[in-house]
Formats: C-alpha cells, sequence, structure tokens
C-alpha cells in the first residue's frame, strides 16, 4: 500500500531521516496522513478564480482556529495551477487548465498539492482530479492521403489506414468511424484496445480501372461526445492499370478504292485502334498478320505507329483488281494482346493499256471476182482495261472496197468486200485496220493488212487495129 503512494507523500520532510528505522516510522506516518487526505475534482477549462473547495471547512477548522495561523500551499506538481486563501483555507483555481496540456492523454488527471497550516505546523495533502471535457475534435495525421490499388484485387483485400487521434480522453475520444459512400468499398474498425480503434477500408467490388480511374473517399472519425465532434480525411483511390483490354479497331469494316499505278509511297488508308488501358499497357503498334501472302509484302507496307498502310509496289488493275489485307493492332504489354482485322482494297482501272489488234485468218490474195461480202481476214481486238477503258471500236479507210463485220462473237471482226474487184484497175490494196477505246483520254492503235487482188480469165483478146491495111510489092520472094 506504501508503494501507491504519491512522490509527495513519500517524502518526510522533518529531519530527512536516513535510518531503517526512523525510515519505517516516517512511511508509517505518512500513510497515515495519506489515508486522511482530501480529494476535489473540478472540470478543465473553468475560469480563474473559479472555487475548488473549502479546505478547512472540510478539515473541520473553524474561523476561530484560522484566526492566527495561516494556511498555504508548499507544494504542487506543476505550476501554479491553485491557490488557497491564506485565512479562510478556500482554495482557488490560479489559471484556466488545459488538462491536455498538464495530463497528456492519461486516464485520469490528478494533481497533488500538499498544505500547511501553520503554528502549530500541520500538512494536508489534497489531490484535485481535473476532469476531461470534449473540448477537442479528432483529428488525423494529414489531411489526405493517396492509396493505389490495382485493378486486379479481389474483393476482401483489406487496408489498413491511419487512425484517427483525440486529445480529449475516455469516451470523448475516438468512439468510431464512417466512411463515404462508394460501392467498391466498405469499412471495418478494429478495436486495439489502448492503441485505440483502427479504421480498415476493405474492398468489396472489383476495381475496373477502365470505368474509373480513381476513387474519391472521406473517412470520417467521431468522439463521443453528445453532439459528437468529428474530424476528416480525404482519401485518393488511384487504380493501378493491369493489361485486361486487347486493342480495338474503331471500324468494323476497312474497305478503300486504289487507283492502280499510284505512286509509291501514296497513303491507301489509315486505321486506327484504341486501347483502354494505360502506359504501355494502352500504346498500339500494328502490323502485318504472319498470314500475309509474301507477294502483297511487296505491293503494301504499314505504319507500326500511326496505322497507314502504303503503296509500296506497282499496283496494277490488269494483274488483280482486289486485295484483302490482314491488319494485327497490338498493345505494349510484357504479354501482349491482340485483335486483327480485314481491309479490303479494290484497284480503280486506270486506261493504261491500249488495244490490241490481232489477224487470226487471212487470205493475202483474193480473186478479183469475189463477190461483195467475201472475207478476206478475221481480226480480233483486246483491252486489257476494264469498263469504257476496255471498250473498243474498229474501222478501216473509207475509200477501199471493203468493209469491217461485226461477228457475233464479243471483239471479232470479219474483213469483206464491200464491192466487186478489178485487178486490171488495182492489184493490191493496203489497208489500215484502227481500234480505239472509250477511255478519257482513250488510246488507239492500228494494224495493217496487204490483200493482193488475183487475176481470173475475165478478158478476152483484143486486136489493136482493126482492120489492118497493109500493102505489100509485087514480085516478092516466098518468106
Amino acid at each position: 500500500m506504501i508503494s501507491g503512494l504519491t512522490m509527495e507523500q513519500r517524502r518526510y520532510e522533518p529531519g530527512r531521516a536516513r535510518g531503517c528505522l526512523l525510515g519505517c516510522v516516517a512511511a508509517l506516518l505518512l500513510w497515515s496522513v495519506a489515508s486522511a487526505q482530501l480529494k476535489y475534482s473540478i472540470s478543465e477549462e473553468v475560469n480563474e478564480g473559479t472555487v475548488v473547495a473549502n479546505i478547512a471547512k472540510d478539515l473541520g477548522l473553524d474561523k476561530s482556529t484560522l484566526k492566527d495561523r495561516k494556511y498555504r500551499i508548499v507544494s504542487g506538481n506543476a505550476d501554479p495551477l491553485f491557490h488557497v486563501n491564506q485565512n479562510d483555507g478556500i482554495l482557488y483555481v490560479s489559471r484556466k487548465i488545459d488538462r491536455e496540456e498538464v495530463c497528456a492523454q492519461s486516464s485520469t488527471c490528478l494533481i497533488n498539492l500538499k498544505t500547511v497550516l501553520e503554528n502549530p505546523l500541520e500538512v494536508h495533502y489534497v489531490g484535485v482530479e481535473v476532469l476531461d471535457i470534449n473540448d477537442n475534435s479528432p483529428t488525423f495525421p494529414e489531411e489526405e492521403t493517396t492509396l493505389e490499388i490495382s485493378e486486379s484485387v479481389l474483393p476482401g483485400v483489406r487496408i489498413q489506414l491511419k487512425a484517427s487521434r483525440d486529445q480529449d480522453s475516455g469516451h470523448f475520444s475516438v468512439q468510431h468511424y464512417k466512411l463515404s459512400h462508394n460501392d467498391h468499398f466498405r469499412l471495418e474498425v478494429k478495436d486495439k484496445g489502448d492503441d485505440g480503434k483502427i479504421p480498415i477500408l476493405v474492398v468489396q467490388k472489383s476495381l475496373d480501372r477502365e470505368s474509373a480511374e480513381s476513387h474519391s473517399l472521406v473517412l470520417t472519425a467521431l468522439d463521443g461526445g453528445k453532439p459528437p465532434k468529428s474530424g476528416d480525411i480525404d482519401i485518393l483511390v488511384n487504380v493501378l492499370d493491369i493489361n485486361d483490354n486487347a486493342p480495338i479497331f474503331t471500324q468494323d469494316v476497312y474497305s478503300v478504292m486504289l487507283n492502280e499505278n499510284a505512286p509509291v509511297g501514296t497513303t491507301v488508308i489509315q486505321v486506327n485502334a484504341t486501347d483502354l488501358d494505360e502506359g504501355p499497357n494502352g500504346e498500339v503498334v500494328y502490323s502485318f498478320t504472319n498470314s500475309m501472302n509474301k507477294r502483297l509484302l511487296k505491293l503494301f507496307d504499314i505504319n507500326q505507329s500511326t496505322g497507314e498502310i502504303i503503296v509500296k509496289g506497282l499496283i496494277d488493275y490488269e494483274d488483280k483488281d482486289r486485295y484483302e489485307i490482314e491488319i494485327r493492332a497490338s498493345d505494349k504489354a510484357l504479354a501482349p494482346l491482340a485483335t486483327e482485322k480485314s481491309v479490303i482494297i479494290r484497284i480503280v482501272d486506270v486506261n493504261d493499256n491500249a488495244p490490241e489488234i490481232e489477224v487470226t485468218s487471212f487470205s493475202s490474195s483474193i480473186p478479183e471476182d469475189s463477190r461483195p461480202g467475201t472475207t478476206v481476214a478475221l481480226i480480233s481486238v483486246n483491252d486489257l482495261d476494264s469498263g469504257l477503258n476496255g471498250k473498243v471500236i474498229c474501222s478501216i479507210d473509207e475509200d477501199v472496197p471493203f468493209a469491217l463485220s461485226p461477228s457475233l462473237q464479243d471483239k471479232m471482226y470479219s474483213l469483206v468486200t464491200k464491192s466487186t474487184l478489178d485487178r486490171e484497175k488495182q492489184s493490191q490494196y493496203i489497208i489500215t485496220v484502227f481500234a480505239k477505246d472509250a477511255g478519257q483520254p482513250s488510246l488507239s492503235s492500228e494494224k495493217t493488212i496487204s490483200v493482193v487482188v488475183s487475176d481470173v480469165n475475165d478478158n478476152s483478146p483484143e486486136f489493136s487495129l482493126s482492120p489492118y491495111t497493109f500493102y505489100v510489092t509485087e514480085g516478092n520472094n516466098p518468106g
């Protein structure tokens, strides 16, 4: 029991005995004094001059006893918080007392005073308990904090937050917490006894950075006052990205028209894909797929950064009028995700081919007595272009006794006689066949055919003179 006394109670001022016997006697005497100690209580923050108690009255001393005796405080455990009227023994508050300043956060705040009544000397021990009032709000170590949580975390993950502190004690300290509403998070509070209540943030719904890259929460701490005082901390939860989204092309179908003979370096089309992830997980690069035909790799190239498909070689409509290219969009993650898309390139024909004329069957010689309509030659024309660029019109000179007759077969003509021939008037004809397409501008070609008119016996002998008259002299020898 003696060990429970205050330091003031353990001191025995008169003589400061050093021996065992005197020490034991002093302890017993002090214990008898301590058992008679007076104890009072006041609330913190009371005004200066507030009466704590009438010590003399509580000790049973009347005014006559105090008439020639002085009552005073001789020691305390702090700077003068109290003073006593030496004439009447009333204890007063010397200044406003802040419990948290005097006793920190002790559960009890007891201030021990040693008082004496002189002539003769009497020592009295007085204890004044300073009662707490709710004059402090809960506070957090900082006004705001930032948490970083991966979007891959599973519901149930717990993150311990910094606790709030309240300089008040007991019921006026932090009693509970509340969290602003958010579907993805809830709050748990763990009571750690003397260490207070610890708030714990619990993930209750999966996070998706692409839906919300951050969440703003407000954590509020409340004490037990009525009404309670509170303190807030703003919590910013940044959701860290994982590569959970593949690039997506902005168009369902990519189709484009390209003129043949387009110069090398011409941009055919630009594809575009977006990735909802961030950083390398969201950076998109473009390429041809591995199944790309090697022949196409000689005709087209792709810009890995921009997605532009570029002409690399000679584009010839007559070689192929349609290409289908497989494009891949991939992100730059360590385990990249990719999406593939087809690009249709239709080649537009340009009038870059002149008509071709071919004589498939030809009689180099024709009798002069041939009937009109007799076939001299079969002619075929062809144009590698399409549409109007490949539509061919054939003709020959009009001053020859021949004509072109269209055949039932497309792009076939017959060269026929259109009138009677006379070898004796003209034995050979040089015929030029012209072929012209309908393109803009049009292209044309020509071919020369030599036709010989062969003789038939269609003329009788004729004497140059009729009659012939001549003179013969007489007397001529025979012969």
